[in-house]
């Protein structure tokens, strides 16, 4: 079964993401920050993780650029998830690493479409 780790220090919006993921067969672990996510994938590393941007201790950019350097094999694919949707967020986040990018409020349409995009669905 495909793993994603759902990163957000928004219950909410994790729990939102738990529940599209698991009606997609994935198996879904949380973190509420950057430095939790990291530590997690060190542990062991998810197919695929849904990052926010703009979190607590350690945001998705600081996270996404340190899970690179750190060569976490596999390298799971990062989907960022983020309200910021100006073009340069972008631009950075695919430039740091990121595979994709979805827009926050998102549906399952829209969450699994990117998940074909990057291979893991």
């Amino acid at each position: 079964m495909k793993t994603c780790l759902v990163v957000d220090d928004s219950k909410v919006i994790r729990k939102v993401a738990r529940h599209i993921l698991e009606t997609l067969d994935f198996t879904v672990r949380e973190a509420a920050d950057g430095r939790e996510a990291l530590d997690a994938c060190l542990v062991a590393a998810p197919d695929v993780v849904l990052l926010d941007w703009n979190m607590p201790v350690m945001s998705g950019m600081d996270f996404l650029r340190a899970l690179r350097e750190a060569n976490v094999s596999p390298r799971p694919r990062v989907v960022f998830c983020t309200t910021e949707n100006g073009m340069a967020h972008i631009r950075a986040a695919i430039e740091a690493g990121a595979d994709e990018y979805i827009m926050k409020p998102f549906d399952r349409d829209t969450l699994e479409s990117k998940l074909q995009i990057v291979g893991m669905a």
